[in-house]
């Protein structure tokens, strides 16, 4: 009975100094925001990341020690040094039963619809190219005088299923796919340039050998040790290629994202912090106030505990309010950020996104309470028969 007393008394005075309230309300409002919206967005940015990497998590990337992918000025060519048939079958036999694909890649100005364009070159194995690519129109390679373009060089070349492309002096491609979009990756970015038969890159341009080799790994945890098998295999007395493992990096940028999610909630959570300090402004002033109020109570027999109680209560109907209003509107700041930053909310709705509110309400809360201690601990310490006699 005397907690819903002393309960009842701290929502009196919250309702007769409403618009003291209101301020501190809105602080925590805007503090619960800000927070939850900075953590949505930051969690929405590891996940597009993510899902933008995924693709390649599982591979690794053999290249030429002392070079990598070359792209030649006017036509296609080869960097200087290259990946022989005889290395990529001593991969295919170190990484047995995983899928080994050599790629032969480049650049070259293209004639497209009568306009010039430039564009990035990959030559496959026709049966490599379902295990690496998807296509989202059209079909797979069909004969060596054929192409596959990326999504995003179709679309700013307006190309479609059909049409023909003139690279350099090498003769006409006859587009029979669009791929899939692929996003960012650390083996090969085929949205933005063309896939050709191997043979036919290798008739046009007789390279000396492949630019790079895609090792698929099955067994994700079995990553470390094909990529082992790779260096022994090769480089045995020198360091002839270089072994990338797709699966680390990923990890690494997935981390750093995730640091600087933390870092952009802690920004959001500087502003909770300046409506905490409100509130215990407010409190104090409060205290201030009541003195004589407090004076009686403790004349009468209610204890330090008590008179703490009641203030912290205070403080924690002002938290309650402002953090469960804040809860909701965060929906809609998260929404706000999420398509100015990312142009999409489809992270917005997931567990992962959604905890942040939670965070955002308790942090507020927290911070309610903490701000209405000292006040708290302060009033519960005034002398009753001072405090009687204050005017």
């Amino acid at each position: 009975m005397k907690s819903m007393l002393f309960l009842e008394l701290s929502a009196r005075n919250v309702r007769l100094h409403w618009l003291r309230s209101l301020l501190a309300v809105l602080g925590i409002i805007i503090g619960v925001v800000t927070i939850v919206s900075m953590g949505i967005l930051g969690n929405s940015l590891v996940l597009a990341i993510s899902d933008s990497l995924s693709s390649v998590g599982d591979s690794i990337i053999v290249t030429p020690h002392s070079g990598g992918v070359g792209f030649g000025g006017g036509g296609a060519g080869t960097a200087p040094e290259s990946i022989s048939d005889r290395q990529v079958d001593e991969i295919r036999r170190a990484v047995a039963p995983d899928v080994t694909i050599p790629v032969y890649s480049g650049s070259s100005r293209m004639i497209i619809g009568g306009e010039d364009a430039v564009g990035v070159i990959y030559g496959l194995d026709p049966d490599d190219i379902p295990v690496l690519l998807e296509i989202e129109e059209g079909t797979f390679l069909r004969g060596s005088s054929s192409a596959m373009v990326g999504a995003r060089f179709a679309e700013q070349n307006d190309i479609k299923v059909g049409s023909r492309i003139s690279v350099g002096d090498k003769g006409a491609l006859r587009v029979v796919g669009i791929l899939k979009e692929r996003g960012m990756g650390f083996d090969i970015n085929p949205d933005y340039g063309i896939v050709v038969d191997s043979r036919w890159f290798e008739q046009s341009y007789s390279p000396d050998g492949y630019d790079l080799v895609i090792v698929k790994v099955r067994d994700l945890n079995q990553i470390n040790d094909v990529k082992a098998a790779i260096e022994r295999q090769l480089n045995r007395r020198d360091t002839i290629v270089d072994v990338i493992d797709t699966k680390a990096v990923l990890e690494t940028i997935l981390t750093a994202f995730g640091q600087i999610s933390t870092f952009t909630t802690a920004i959001g959570g500087i502003s909770l912090i300046v409506a905490g300090v409100s509130i215990l402004n407010i409190m104090l002033m409060s205290v201030t106030e009541r003195i004589k109020e407090i004076g009686v109570l403790r004349s009468i027999g209610t204890q330090k505990h008590e008179v703490r109680r009641m203030f912290l209560y205070e403080a924690l109907i002002l938290g309650l309010i402002g953090s469960s209003i804040g809860g909701v509107l965060s929906i809609i700041g998260g929404y706000a950020v999420s398509m100015v930053m990312l142009q999409t909310t489809q992270y917005l709705f997931v567990p992962s996104s959604l905890i942040h509110i939670l965070y955002g309400i308790a942090f507020g809360i927290g911070t309610s309470l903490i701000s209405g201690f000292y006040p708290a601990w302060k009033a519960s310490n005034l002398n009753p028969i001072e405090a009687l006699r204050h005017e």
